[in-house]
C-alpha cells in the first residue's frame, strides 16, 4: 500500500530531510569514534554499542519507507542530541564534530517528525486520540450497564 499512494513535494523533502541527518549519524558516528578521535578509555564493544548500534534499529524500516519507522527513530535521535550537547560544554576540542552531530540529529529529527506526519496523512492513516478512546471505552461501559 506504501507504494501505491504518491509522495507530495513536501514529503520527499522531509524524508530527504530525515535522510540526510540519519545516514550522516551513520557516516559520522564510528569515523569520529574510531578514526578521528578514538576512546582509549572504552572498549570498543562499549563504543559500538552506545554510539553506532542504536541507529541500526530503525534501518530496516527506514528502508522500507514506513512512516511509523520515522516517527519513533525520534526517541533514537534524543541519544545523539543528549551527548552532543554534553560534549559541547565539556569537549571543547571536539567542537566541529560535536557541532556536525547536532546538525545531523536535527535534520533527522525534523525531517522524521514532518515525513511521518505528512506521510502517514498520505496513506490515511491515523493516531487515535485518547479522547476518543476514553468516549468508546465510555460508551462500551453503558452499554454494558444497561444490558
Amino acid at each position: 500500500m506504501t507504494n501505491l499512494v504518491e509522495k507530495q513535494p513536501i514529503t520527499k523533502r522531509y524524508q530527504r530531510f530525515a535522510l540526510f541527518g540519519y545516514i550522516g549519524l551513520l557516516i559520522l558516528m564510528p569515523l569520529w569514534m574510531f578514526v578521528f578521535e578514538p576512546r582509549e578509555n572504552h572498549s570498543i564493544g562499549f563504543i559500538f554499542a552506545v554510539y553506532i548500534v542504536p541507529l541500526l534499529f530503525p534501518m530496516k524500516g527506514i528502508i522500507q519507507d514506513k512512516p511509523y519507522t520515522y516517527a519513533w527513530a525520534n526517541f533514537i535521535v534524543m541519544l545523539y542530541f543528549i551527548h552532543g550537547f554534553t560534549l559541547l560544554w565539556i569537549a571543547p576540542e571536539e567542537r566541529l564534530f560535536v557541532l556536525a552531530e547536532l546538525v545531523f540529529a536535527t535534520s533527522m529529527f525534523i525531517g522524521c517528525t514532518y515525513y511521518a506526519r505528512y506521510r502517514g496523512q498520505e496513506l490515511g492513516l491515523k493516531i487515535r486520540k485518547l479522547k476518543e478512546d476514553l468516549a468508546d471505552e465510555k460508551a462500551a461501559h453503558e452499554f454494558k450497564d444497561n444490558s
